[in-house]
């Protein structure tokens, strides 16, 4: 087989680093936690840092309470200016989830992307919304609307996934159309206190492998970043990982420690993948009609 990594000859490495926390009911020590990692992640030379979805605070959708209301803020507000203070003092690039209250009784599952200038470079809506047990996302937040973006930070381009968008193929692939370099996927999923060893063997086997095949047909660096620990009747199961262009893992975390996952990517890599495989040259973009149906009936 060929070594497609000789192929081409330009490297421009970044340091990326993936956070995996456990969270309390406190906000204020989920922040002082947050803001630590990440300040130890840049002081370890990494360049972009991601941390876990909805890490302000206990994963408050296992249930439907209009109390945890109270849990957002707006953008500009607490999170971003914190993170952009230690994003220029850095000099790092910081996305940060953010239960986002965008006005009164509008909400959205966020994350917004800071440069290493401390510059909001703006955020991301969560575009697919979840409604299972212990999962009552649909209750709190709207789907997204700012569609599938690509952020030019000081280090790469960078493109946000939330959670339960890490499912769907269409998402990575319009994010690689768009030039993304870097799929992040802020997470928060566990299993719930009634699943069987099997079954949770196989969801974790299946999300693992769902976020590497991103990798592979789009030939982008996919890091992921979970939280870890029980809280209520689920079992975040952390794993966080960071995945090359070929898939192949290249840091991956425990399943109950809080660590700190640091990668250094050659961006050289997207190239010598998509050379080698070159699956965007071979779309037939003219028979493709029918994925913007909910279902193909006849």
């Amino acid at each position: 087989m060929v070594d497609y990594s000789k192929i081409s000859n330009k490297e421009q490495n970044v340091k990326v680093a993936v956070l995996q926390l456990s969270c309390v009911a406190e906000v204020k020590k989920n922040m002082a936690n947050a803001l630590k990692l990440v300040s130890e992640a840049a002081d370890k030379g990494a360049q972009i840092v991601c941390l876990p979805e909805l890490y302000r605070s206990l994963y408050f959708p296992q249930e439907e309470s209009h109390k945890n209301f109270e849990l957002s803020e707006s953008i500009p507000g607490a999170s971003t200016d914190a993170f952009a203070k230690l994003a220029k003092e850095k000099k790092v690039v910081v996305i940060v989830p953010i239960f986002e209250k965008r006005t009164q009784g509008l909400h959205h599952n966020s994350a917004v992307v800071i440069n290493a200038d401390g510059k909001v470079l703006g955020n991301y809506r969560k575009m697919h919304i979840p409604d299972d047990p212990c999962f009552y996302e649909k209750f709190y937040f709207a789907p997204g609307d700012t569609g599938f973006k690509v952020f030019d930070t000081a280090y790469g381009k960078v493109s946000v996934l939330i959670c339960w968008d890490q499912w769907y193929p269409e998402a990575a692939r319009v994010c690689a159309l768009k030039g993304a370099q870097f799929i992040f996927y802020p997470t928060a999923i566990g299993w719930h206190k009634s699943e069987t060893k099997e079954n949770r063997s196989a969801q974790l086997s299946s999300w693992q492998i769902i976020q590497r095949s991103h990798a592979i047909a789009n030939g982008v660096f996919v890091c992921v970043s979970n939280r870890f620990g029980k809280e209520g009747d689920l079992t975040f199961w952390g794993n966080s990982f960071i995945a090359a262009p070929n898939g192949t893992v290249v840091a991956s975390g425990s399943q109950d420690k809080e660590e700190i996952l640091i990668s250094s990517c050659n961006l050289s890599d997207i190239d010598s993948q998509r050379e080698g495989w070159p699956f965007l040259r071979d779309r037939r973009i003219d028979t493709y009609a029918d994925v913007l149906k909910r279902f193909a009936d006849e």
